[in-house]
């Protein structure tokens, strides 16, 4: 299947500057091509992802990705959807953000053989102000800029003459790629669309009128009931597993919504064709199963994780379903009850109903009686029942941490305190 083919069906292509041109080149040849992020923070997050899922299938078809870190662009800001100016970031911070992007990168596409790192930081930060203004300035037209999204929807409430000039040295980024290492095609999300196609105008001022470069944008993801894709009440879900670990990311994948599901599967996955059809049937044969949204969180888990991070978030999501929880390590705990309410206890001995009401676990003594007798806590993964139960608070996970469980989803985290 022809690349444009595969990502047409997969509905990951929102405009082309020229498709009839782009289809035919990738036919012939295999290309160059490129898309940047700018290190405006020491991970991506899994918004950023879309764009290079669609260069890693560009790599999986033959064609070589260039990835640009964006120093040089980084260190002024970017102007888009944003209402405000961007704080500027001390150049210290930006280098830290270029390796640890870097880092990230390379275990994407599997190192140096598969992607080529670019940082603009090493050909923006050469240019004069007065190269800029004679070589780039005099061949970007004010009036054509200003037309762009990108810099009207900030016009009403102002921009910054730092901020207007970036959609010129994305220009020359493009240009530069391209004399230099032969690019041909730009990738970045929808709202990249200015900028790509002010970039393919200068390389053809500059170059040549008919110089064969092209660009393309990928949809903007939204959920089904009409949200951002990636935003959730925690904040976003990132690929640094230090910000998000592997089991919540895991999960964040398999609790997707049945409408979302193969629209995650075709673009954040490499499954072929029949594969996706065959899980979308089961969605509307079997949605109880959830085995699209297993698949899904496989993939993308392993993917961006690998194997090992994906057989640790499969056994901890399997220990908190069947309620085993003492099967886990202090590290799994630690992981797979970060975002649940911590609470603290003394290592003593102390009766059970005291216990949760001392913690905030339950409102009051009374409620407590009257949850344990019912059999709605689990301690450890055992069940009490017993209001005259005495727990150890120091008897499992080396004396750390106790697990506690209201009724089937209220979990709490206890830190033993000495």
């Amino acid at each position: 299947m022809n690349i444009i083919d595969e990502l047409t069906w997969r509905d990951a292509i929102n405009q082309q500057t020229d498709a009839e041109g782009l289809r035919e080149l990738v036919d012939q040849h295999k290309i160059a091509l490129y898309c940047g992020v700018d290190p405006t923070g020491d991970s991506m997050h899994i918004g950023h992802l879309i764009p290079f899922m669609m260069m890693k299938r560009f790599e999986l078809a033959g064609h070589h990705p260039y990835i640009l870190i964006g120093g040089g662009t980084g260190s002024i800001g970017d102007p888009s959807g944003r209402n405000s100016e961007r704080q500027l970031q001390t150049m210290e911070q930006v280098n830290h953000n270029v390796e640890a992007l870097s880092s990230q990168m390379k275990r994407l596409f599997g190192g140096d053989a598969n992607v080529t790192m670019v940082n603009n930081y090493s050909w923006l930060s050469k240019l004069s102000l007065l190269d800029f203004l004679r070589d780039y300035g005099k061949v970007v037209n004010v009036n054509t800029m200003l037309a762009k999204d990108i810099v009207a929807s900030r016009l009403e409430v102002g921009i910054s003459f730092t901020e207007f000039t970036y959609q010129i040295l994305q220009s020359i980024d493009f240009l530069t790629l391209h004399r230099d290492y032969g690019i041909q095609l730009q990738i970045g999300g929808a709202d990249q669309w200015g900028n790509i196609t002010a970039g393919i105008d200068m390389i053809h001022k500059v170059m040549d009128a008919n110089e064969p470069v092209y660009g393309l944008t990928i949809p903007l993801m939204l959920k089904a009931d009409g949200t951002k894709f990636g935003k959730t009440a925690g904040g976003a879900i990132w690929l640094d597993s230090k910000k998000t670990s592997p089991y919540e990311f895991y999960q964040f994948w398999l609790n997707q919504d049945d409408r979302d599901v193969i629209k995650y599967l075709k673009f954040f996955t490499f499954l072929a064709k029949d594969e996706i059809d065959n899980l979308d049937k089961q969605v509307k044969l079997h949605p109880e199963l959830r085995q699209a949204q297993r698949r899904l969180a496989e993939e993308v888990t392993r993917f961006v994780h690998g194997q090992e991070a994906l057989d640790q978030a499969e056994k901890i999501s399997d220990i908190l379903f069947t309620g085993n929880v003492k099967d886990l390590s202090v590290a799994e705990v630690q992981e797979a009850f970060e975002k649940v309410p911590h609470v603290e206890v003394s290592g003593t001995n102390q009766n059970i109903v005291d216990l949760l009401a001392s913690t905030a676990v339950e409102p009051s003594k009374r409620q407590a009686r009257e949850d344990v007798a019912a059999g709605a806590i689990t301690i450890n993964g055992d069940r009490l029942t017993n209001i005259n139960e005495v727990i150890n608070p120091q008897e499992n996970f080396s004396g750390k941490f106790m697990i506690i469980r209201r009724g089937k989803r209220n979990y709490f985290l206890a830190k033993v305190i000495n």
